[in-house]
């Protein structure tokens, strides 16, 4: 018998902790510790100052910032080649040069609006291209004089 009665402590402490670990069934959606436990979570401590814009008010750049720089990329459908342009941003405006292989080298404008890039070439054949851009690769479609165009794609470098 001598060995029953040691049991009898463990069974009673089981019953004992599954009651302090179970909900209190009163409906609430409490998420605080029951009364007299320790709380051990603590809040996230960080010394890093909030994130600062540096965008105009009222500006709307390209999600990957600014564009200004060297890019190159190609294009295929109606016209087939390869294109290196340079630009400047400044704010939502693009202005600059392409030099396409099919045709040379010409002036440049257009906008950028969120991830939306729209610009075209200025002089006698008038290449307007519209897209999307993302981090340092941007793509879409062009068209020639508003009719025959395809596909264009590119990269910053």
């Amino acid at each position: 018998m001598p060995s029953m009665l040691r049991a009898a402590p463990i069974a009673l402490a089981v019953p004992i902790l599954l009651a302090a670990c179970s909900s209190s069934g009163s409906g609430s959606n409490s998420s605080s510790p029951p009364a007299g436990a320790a709380s051990t979570v603590a809040a996230p401590i960080s010394s890093a100052p909030p994130p600062v814009s540096s965008a105009a008010p009222g500006s709307s750049t390209a999600a990957s910032g600014d564009l200004s720089g060297k890019w190159a990329g190609q294009y295929s459908g109606a016209f087939t080649g390869t294109f290196h342009l340079t630009w400047q941003q400044k704010g939502t405006t693009l202005s600059g040069t392409i030099t396409l292989s099919t045709a040379g080298t010409v002036p440049l404008n257009g906008h950028v609006n969120g991830s939306k890039i729209s610009f075209g070439t200025v002089g006698s054949a008038a290449i307007t291209y519209k897209g999307t851009v993302s981090g340092d690769s941007m793509s879409g479609t062009y068209t020639v004089s508003g009719a025959a165009g395809g596909n264009w794609s590119g990269h910053r470098g």
